[in-house]
């Protein structure tokens, strides 16, 4: 099912940002795979261009340390686990000795176990931004989502800014009675490498698990971890319906994770498990559409990465899905959650029609270069430090406004 596009120029509105000369940022992130992980290895990389001095405090292992000192961090390692345990409070310690060891002059922590420890570690006594990626309270349910959520709400005494990558993911805080100081930046992609293929045929070509599959084969495409989150099995259970009408049609899951053996076997024909990806765009540029089934979210990189290579995207109507797209197509593409005939009629309405495909791709394409350019997050995200902690060269001389008296 071809969809060939133009190479064309992935030039984008974009920002410089303010100057963070002298400026120490501590990003403390875990996980460090994923959408998390590019997130913070986008921001080590504008950052050190400002001018700023950037340490990233993350696990050993996974893709964010060798990311973040290729584009100029310095990394240090702090071990510690995806979820709460019996480990926290040697986690918490860790935290407080690197904050020691660093000195930064702004805090930012990537995600709920960060933002736990690293709060519990600086109390606010460094200026502190953290960055849910998606709020901890949607993760689980029962006793320990009420946990979570008043961790939540009493953590934002140490809190000088909370930072959310969709005004959906803003709202759902303030609903559920986070006081806090709000700022929204949405999530940006570098629109430079992630751009339409040349000829779509050679981009499937370059993919060996794609051998032997026909270029009008229909594929669609999932990218992300395998776990409860991205609703891989909700996909699995539409997917049903899509190969009874295009039996050739084939499903491609990029991503590892503990879902794996269950969703295997619970696959239905005509579903490639392809493994975690270390470069996702030829799996973008390869593919007809793009889906995200996901239960909850901050703002998923994965859809704007795929809009970056104009392909179309069905996603589930979580936080950040409705600001991702193109007002235009979200009656089109947005589907409720945990629905996997709503998920399975999007997917057909766009497999079954190229020409609807192809004007959705377009537009996704330049609405993601117009709104989520990855040096328009970095410019705001930067514009925010400057507001908590102004770099040392721009702050008033401790001798600025004093009189000196006349001898």
């Amino acid at each position: 099912m071809p969809q060939d596009q133009d190479d064309q120029d992935p030039s984008a509105p974009g920002a410089d940002g303010p100057r963070l000369d002298g400026l120490t940022v501590l990003h403390v992130a875990q996980p460090v795979d994923g959408g998390v992980a590019r997130v913070v290895a986008d921001l080590v990389r504008a950052q050190a261009a400002q001018g700023a001095r950037v340490v990233v405090a993350c696990p050993p292992g996974g893709d964010l340390g060798p990311a973040a000192a290729d584009r100029g961090a310095q990394v240090m390692p702090w071990p510690a686990r995806r979820s709460p345990g019996a480990a926290l409070p040697a986690e918490v310690r860790s935290v407080a000795r690197l904050i020691r060891a660093a000195g930064p002059d702004l805090l930012h922590l990537h995600s709920s176990k960060a933002g736990l420890a690293g709060r519990l570690a600086a109390r606010g006594r460094v200026p502190t931004v953290f960055q849910p990626h998606a709020w901890s309270y949607d993760a689980v349910s029962g006793p320990a989502a009420r946990a979570a959520l008043r961790w939540e709400r009493a953590a934002t005494r140490w809190t000088h800014r909370v930072l959310c990558v969709s005004a959906a993911e803003r709202d759902s805080g303030v609903r559920h009675g986070v006081r806090a100081d709000w700022a929204v930046v949405p999530n940006g992609v570098d629109t430079a490498r992630f751009r339409p293929p040349l000829r779509h045929s050679s981009a499937r070509a370059a993919l060996p698990a794609l051998a032997g599959l026909d270029d009008e084969t229909p594929l669609v495409v999932c990218v992300g971890r395998l776990c409860p989150q991205k609703g891989q099995d909700v996909l699995l259970r539409a997917w049903s319906a899509v190969v009874a009408r295009l039996p050739t049609a084939c499903l491609a899951l990029v991503g590892d994770g503990p879902d794996r053996q269950r969703l295997l076997h619970d696959a239905p024909p005509g579903v490639l498990f392809a493994g975690a990806a270390a470069d996702t765009l030829p799996w973008y540029q390869a593919a007809d559409v793009v889906v995200q089934p996901s239960r909850w979210e901050g703002m998923a990189l994965a859809p704007l990465e795929a809009m970056a290579c104009a392909r179309p995207v069905v996603a589930t109507d979580v936080s950040g899905a409705r600001e991702a797209l193109p007002a235009a197509d979200t009656e089109l593409c947005v589907v409720p959650p945990e629905e996997p005939a709503a998920l399975a009629g999007a997917l057909l309405r766009l497999l079954t029609d190229p020409a609807t495909r192809t004007a959705t791709g377009l537009r996704a394409l330049a609405d993601v270069r117009a709104r989520h350019d990855v040096r328009g997050t970095a410019a705001a995200v930067g514009a925010l430090y400057t507001s908590l902690a102004p770099p040392p060269a721009t702050r008033p001389s401790p001798l600025q406004d004093v009189e000196v008296p006349a001898r």
